[in-house]
């Protein structure tokens, strides 16, 4: 390596999915600051993601990856063979692997992003085979990655407390928010996001993410049914974002009452979310943990009134400005009515959200990653 350069970093971005989930928000916010740092980057992504990339990062080679990749077990294979000969061809002194997984034999140093130890603290909301699988993964990542990067403090302290991980090998480095996407919206933008969703004046509530049961979805919908039911002009809640695969959703669906309106929109439009968030009377977000919470930074970036509970990384995002409860149907209902009675509270946390939401920047996280990339790749010639 030149003294005083970083290494060369290959970044594989093939598991960033096409909805741009949380490791898609992750690696384009994280790409797109490491590119303004200069760093010395090539990226392997997927077909459908190199135009994008290409624009995004000017100056690193970008390349696509074989089109059976876009299918996963196809890419864990490729993950092992292919990734491993892609990065002797680029030369990297550094392979960064930003979703769990990562070659066994990769003929240079890697470090991996494990995002959460949820599948240890949380089994019983995964099913058996992605229990399973995760676990395995993070063990293996874990054991044979020069650097373990994690979202928060409170991945770390887990990981060391649970699977015995060499604290110092483990780099914190939090995530951002991109302030251009997520913002408070104008009265132009929440009017376009109401009317697509029918919304008319109705006010809302609302909730992005998967509907995973670690998402605590059925909970809240049970608790706004309890908070909202007898009011004369009830929010109605929207659920919007990925299907998932919690079963239990359906059972909590079919109690809610007719004069009550709950809407599942599915995915919104990327540049509807601030107009969806900012726009909401509460932004609910009521998990078992998260290994970071990027949904309710982005919710505090556009200027809404947060709800979540303490659990895990969370507070180490919101801090004091939001408003804390606990996961079950009565502490919701207690907490979401409460909040809603609180129209100064409210206003408060709106404004205590979006400006701590400014301390989180993709630029210190992507300083983070340089850093650790610099220790793997070892002294410099």
């Amino acid at each position: 390596m030149t003294p005083g350069r970083p290494p060369r970093v290959l970044v594989d971005a093939t598991s960033v999915p096409a909805d741009r989930g949380g490791v898609g928000r992750y690696v384009d916010g994280l790409l797109g600051a490491l590119a303004a740092l200069d760093a010395d980057l090539a990226v392997v992504c997927q077909r459908t993601d190199a135009e994008r990339y290409g624009r995004l990062l000017s100056g690193a080679r970008i390349m696509a990856a074989p089109a059976a990749a876009a299918h996963r077990p196809a890419r864990l294979a490729w993950e092992q063979t292919g990734l491993p000969m892609l990065a002797q061809q680029v030369g990297a002194q550094v392979l960064h692997s930003p979703f769990y997984t990562c070659p066994l034999r990769a003929g240079c140093p890697v470090t991996v992003t494990v995002h959460d130890a949820t599948f240890f603290t949380e089994p019983e909301h995964y099913d058996k085979s992605r229990r399973t699988f995760f676990r395995s993964a993070i063990k293996t990542s874990l054991r044979r990655a020069s650097r373990v990067i994690v979202p928060s403090k409170a991945t770390r302290d887990e990981l060391i407390r649970l699977l015995d991980a060499d604290p110092t090998r483990i780099d914190v480095a939090y995530h951002g928010v991109d302030s251009d996407a997520f913002h408070a919206p104008s009265e132009d933008e929440k009017a376009r996001v109401r009317a697509r969703l029918g919304l008319g004046t109705t006010e809302y509530i609302a909730f992005l993410g998967a509907k995973e049961p670690r998402k605590n979805v059925p909970s809240l919908i049970r608790g706004w049914i309890s908070a909202v039911r007898d009011r004369p002009d009830p929010p109605a809640l929207v659920i919007a974002g990925g299907q998932g695969h919690d079963d239990e959703i359906d059972g909590a669906l079919s109690e809610v009452p007719s004069h009550l309106r709950l809407l599942r929109p599915g995915y919104l439009r990327y540049a509807d979310l601030p107009g969806f968030l900012g726009g909401a009377v509460v932004a609910a977000y009521p998990s078992f943990g998260e290994g970071f919470g990027l949904p309710i930074l982005e919710a505090m970036a556009c200027g809404a009134p947060v709800l979540t509970t303490p659990r895990l990384s969370l507070p180490e995002v919101g801090g004091d400005a939001v408003a804390y409860t606990g996961p079950g149907t009565d502490e919701i209902a207690r907490d979401l009515a409460a909040l809603l009675d609180d129209n100064e509270r409210r206003t408060a946390l709106a404004k205590a959200g979006a400006a701590r939401a400014k301390e989180f920047t993709w630029e210190s996280s992507a300083e983070v990653h340089l850093a650790a990339w610099a220790r793997a790749a070892g002294p410099r010639m």
